[in-house]
């Protein structure tokens, strides 16, 4: 995707230093563009943390980058194992929600402990970390074909733009390249459909309106920013033709924990018969959860988040307080929409429905022991 008419991913190995791994620091956008460095296992975690980095994908890939940092510094340590297994545990702790972050931990884990050196360890985790970073981009690639079929089925039945909402940001900026409920517009934007987006704010943060918006300036998609309490009025009204979001961890009976709000948009769009979709890549699946509702972690965050929002004012980026300063706020990142509502996941090996048996047929090496 592209900042400026240029082609850009969300993190890369620096070309003239490979001990150092750069990502755009999304605390600051649509308002600045700014880099953020990462040559230690501390700022990687704290990339993570706070959110300089942030959607399930793009975390796994940091992570498993913080990791290949990680081999390089436990090589200097008097006992480099019991080092890297710390830096695990450290990147580990910072966000858990998002299955992919563990995920890509354990791929990186595994591939170190095939090798004896400290050197050939370092060399093997930067190639495993360059593996996931593609393998992410192939995976998003893929959900967008499988999802613009989709959109091209409700082109095909009417005369006109296909209304599509979505919540939060699940577009390349979550991801590496294409993004995950983003990728089937961008893909049906090339294709020559009309689509036109209804942005939800996403509260607290407002990665809808900072990030979503600031990439569809950028790639020239039509879109509309809407309030979080938007959605369901627009689709009482036909406005809506489906809703896509994206995953940070799903359940093996299909249970989605997206960004808090998505539960409450599902709700809306099967009381008034909207498709409602999950663009779902594989590194988010946890089939170890048997139900999502019941188990999957929800991160609860700072009450700032909350309490303060961040904007332009005066050329200036500024935090300001909106309620009085004795109130505190109670802020859950995430909430958990059961399967039921799911009308399907758009994953890299198509659509299914949200359920074992569907995840199954797609994925049945997930259900390995």
């Amino acid at each position: 995707m592209k900042i400026n008419g240029k082609h850009q991913h969300t993190i890369w190995v620096n070309e003239a230093d490979s001990g150092k791994i750069q990502v755009f620091d999304q605390r600051y956008f649509p308002h600045r563009i700014e880099l953020f460095d990462i040559t230690h296992t501390d700022q990687a975690a704290f990339a993570i943390k706070e959110m300089v980095v942030r959607g399930a994908p793009l975390i796994g890939v940091t992570a498993a980058y913080g990791m290949y940092l990680g081999c390089i510094e436990a090589k200097q340590q008097d006992n480099p194992q019991a080092y890297l297994d710390l830096v695990a545990d450290k990147l580990n702790a910072t966000r858990p929600t998002a299955v992919n972050l563990s995920w890509a931990i354990g791929e990186m884990q595994r591939s170190v402990s095939q090798i004896e050196s400290w050197d050939g360890k370092i060399d093997i985790a930067l190639k495993r970390a360059n593996e996931i970073k593609q393998e992410d981009i192939n995976i998003c690639e893929n959900i967008g074909k499988h999802g613009l079929e989709l959109i091209r089925s409700i082109a095909d039945k009417k005369d006109g733009t296909v209304n599509i909402l979505t919540h939060c940001n699940a577009g390349w900026l979550a991801t590496i390249d294409w993004g995950t409920a983003l990728s089937p517009i961008y893909q049906a934007q090339r294709e020559g459909i009309p689509v036109h987006i209804w942005v939800d704010e996403t509260r607290p943060r407002n990665q809808g309106a900072n990030l979503t918006a600031f990439e569809l300036v950028h790639q020239n998609v039509p879109h509309t920013l809407i309030n979080d309490n938007t959605g369901g009025h627009l689709m009482q009204r036909g406005m809506v033709d489906m809703v896509i979001v994206g995953t940070d961890r799903t359940a093996r009976n299909g249970d989605v924990a997206n960004k808090i709000g998505t539960y409450l948009k599902a709700l809306a769009a099967h009381d008034n018969d909207v498709p409602f979709y999950v663009a779902l890549p594989s590194s988010s699946l946890d089939c170890s959860i048997e139900n999502g509702l019941r188990d999957i972690p929800i991160e609860t965050r700072g009450q700032n988040e909350v309490r303060y929002i961040q904007g332009k004012v005066d050329g200036e980026v500024k935090s300001v307080l909106i309620c009085p300063e004795e109130t505190s706020a109670l802020n859950y990142g995430f909430d958990v929409t059961p399967a039921k509502y799911i009308t399907g996941l758009i994953t890299e090996r198509g659509v299914t429905e949200a359920s074992e048996n569907g995840i199954r047929s797609l994925f049945p090496e997930k259900f390995e022991i």
